[in-house]
């Protein structure tokens, strides 16, 4: 039997929001992601390095899509997504974020080494700064 093949990287990742034009100025302005395209009402995308990050409201991502007949898919309560970060970055995002009226709710040193901070995005979705240690 031939071997498997396997997936290396995270092209994309997706979180639902009820309110798209709040998120995507939330991760634009406050997140300093790069938008890529957006569908008014339906999602909104952003470059993170070599990844994306979508953005979709679920009460349109459960309907069929018109255009490429793509599957419908969709969730609905708070997902979670963890940026990598450096411990200096670590460090000025610790200051950045309340500065941009954003409530940090936990920071974390793990047993490796590594360094967490939590907070949300405006739809409640758990978003963690992470430094590369966390899964050393």
């Amino acid at each position: 039997m031939p071997p498997s093949p396997r997936v290396t990287h995270v092209l994309e990742t997706a979180l639902y929001v009820d309110d798209l034009d709040r998120a995507r100025d939330f991760y634009r302005d406050i997140l300093g992601l790069h938008l890529h395209a957006e569908l008014p009402g339906r999602h909104a995308f952003f470059h993170c390095g070599n990844s994306m990050v979508l953005l979709f409201n679920p009460a349109q991502t459960e309907k069929p899509e018109p255009v490429l007949s793509l599957p419908t898919h969709g969730s609905r309560g708070p997902g979670h997504i963890a940026w990598r970060v450096t411990p200096e970055e670590m460090d000025a995002w610790r200051a950045a974020l309340p500065a941009r009226g954003v409530a940090i709710k936990k920071e974390h040193t793990w047993p490796s080494g590594g360094r967490s901070l939590y907070f949300r995005d405006p739809a409640g979705n758990s978003l963690e700064l992470a430094t590369a240690a966390v899964w050393a």
